[in-house]
């Protein structure tokens, strides 16, 4: 079905605005088949966070430690062993950790700190939303020593990344991507930035994820999310919101390229896929912020479905290479979190549903057109950052929270646990069914308890040379790092 023939059977909804803290048939790049494993793979997944296997973090990103086997799913949490580098204020909140974790905090009074990369001297670099970008020098165990803000521009809302010979550094606004020569040995950046893209919209989710292919450091990757929370213009991929774009940075035209009408595409329908992270195979994963305040209505009669549906989403966009035109169901086909809450039909966890069937456009045609999620999360949990660790074992996945559901869900950072197929492809270990693909690793005492004034909201991850996984809150203004051992 064309993009045009999609849009003519959307029925009108009533707008919804967008939330107040979030900022066809065959797939041309599928997702990694797993369903061939044994039951009891498929149950070792489903079992996993309910303390009954083993998260196995062997070598995370720059991690050599020589015991480097955790057990974060015994039946007793951890207390955490909690600190502060010198001179930082303790925690504002109390936090737990799964077994054999710890955390500490180094950053306290930021400005809404967002995403957050280390350079190749392992300083660190974070955006704070309305001010720039802040340089942090750090010591032997993981504290910061020194701070400075590199380059003022309050515009700066989300996005960071550095080059792969690190002399050239990226970020960007709401409407642009900004490049700046970076100097790798003293930290320095030029004066004046350069524009890469521009003519991304400025309303809306604002956040603008980037990130450079490890194995093709000649194209940059952005994300833009849709304008509202039923976006309906996005059914139109030549529309430019709600989808992933891919640009050559080793040639960009005087003035920058345009977003809407330039590079190619890596996915739309995708409503705000802020967390992107590349596998061992230097395929592209994203984690998706679904919709507010759904309903379903069926032959006259409508119900409220908005507390626990639809779910959050883990979607394989795969070889950034190659344009990727599929459709991942937004703004019309949403994800089943909680079949219980969809009471007119049985749906499966996973499965897609459209908020009204009609004969032109219902369930079945999501089945037919769109690219489900590979896996689901809790409803409103607002997953931003996500990274892998250096064994791509587990993507790490940073849960901002919700902002209107009762009761309150995610402010936690949680592990999905992913393997190697036969065929060398890597794919979560739970199956696409499953609502326990992913254990807590740094979780609140009761999340349902919480707001952004009782708990932390997640937001960037970055890990050290050390294996250290740095954390952003912006709600707190606070950043921590995450350790073994």
């Amino acid at each position: 079905m064309t993009a045009a023939a999609m849009e003519s059977v959307l029925v009108e909804r009533v707008p919804i605005e967008v939330d107040q803290l979030e900022r066809g048939p065959k797939q041309l790049h599928p997702p990694p088949d797993h369903s061939a494993r044994s039951n009891s793979e498929n149950t070792y997944a489903d079992e996993t966070a309910l303390g009954k296997s083993t998260l196995r973090h062997e070598d995370i990103e720059g991690y050599s430690h020589s015991a480097d086997y955790c057990q974060p799913t015994a039946t007793a949490p951890s207390q955490a062993l909690v600190s502060s580098c010198p001179d930082t204020p303790g925690p504002l909140y109390p936090y737990m950790t799964a077994p054999g974790w710890s955390y500490v905090k180094v950053a306290d009074g930021l400005h809404s700190p967002r995403d957050l990369i280390f350079d190749g001297q392992g300083r660190l670099l974070i955006i704070e939303e309305e001010i720039g970008l802040s340089q942090h020098l750090m010591d032997a165990h993981g504290c910061i020593t020194h701070t400075r803000l590199l380059i003022e521009n309050p515009d700066l809302t989300h996005g960071i990344c550095l080059s792969a010979d690190r002399e050239t550094l990226y970020a960007s606004s709401s409407s642009s991507v900004f490049s700046w020569t970076y100097d790798p040995t003293t930290g320095n950046v030029s004066q004046n930035p350069g524009l890469v893209i521009s003519g991304m919209a400025t309303s809306g989710h604002i956040t603008r994820t980037l990130t450079i292919p490890p194995h093709r450091t000649d194209l940059l990757v952005v994300s833009h999310g849709s304008d509202s929370n039923i976006d309906q213009d996005t059914s139109n991929p030549k529309v430019a919101r709600a989808i992933v774009k891919v640009f050559n940075i080793s040639s960009v035209p005087m003035g920058g390229y345009n977003f809407v009408s330039q590079g190619w595409n890596a996915g739309f329908g995708l409503r705000n896929e802020v967390g992107l992270a590349f596998d061992g195979n230097n395929m592209l994963w994203g984690v998706e912020n679904s919709a507010d305040n759904l309903a379903r209505t069926v032959n006259g009669t409508t119900t409220d479905v908005h507390t626990d549906n639809p779910s959050e989403e883990l979607n394989f966009l795969g070889d950034v290479t190659l344009a990727n035109d599929d459709w991942y169901g937004y703004p019309v086909c949403f994800t089943v979190w909680s079949p219980d809450e969809l009471s007119d039909r049985v749906f499966k966890v996973g499965q897609q549903f459209v908020q009204t069937p009609i004969p032109d456009f219902n369930d079945g045609t999501c089945a037919q057109i769109s690219v489900p999620p590979v896996l689901s999360f809790q409803a409103h949990s607002a997953p931003l950052g996500c990274k892998f660790d250096a064994r791509f074992s587990n993507l790490f996945v940073a849960m901002h929270g919700s902002w209107n559901r009762q009761p309150p869900t995610g402010y936690k950072v949680i592990a999905v646990p992913f393997a190697q197929g036969p065929d060398g492809s890597y794919a979560p270990t739970a199956a696409s069914w499953s609502i326990r693909g992913s254990i807590d690793v740094f979780y609140p005492p009761d999340e349902t308890q919480c707001s952004s004034s009782t708990c932390i909201r997640p937001v960037g991850l970055a890990f050290d040379a050390a294996g250290r996984l740095y954390v952003t809150s912006d709600a707190s203004g606070e950043v921590f790092f995450l350790s073994q051992g």
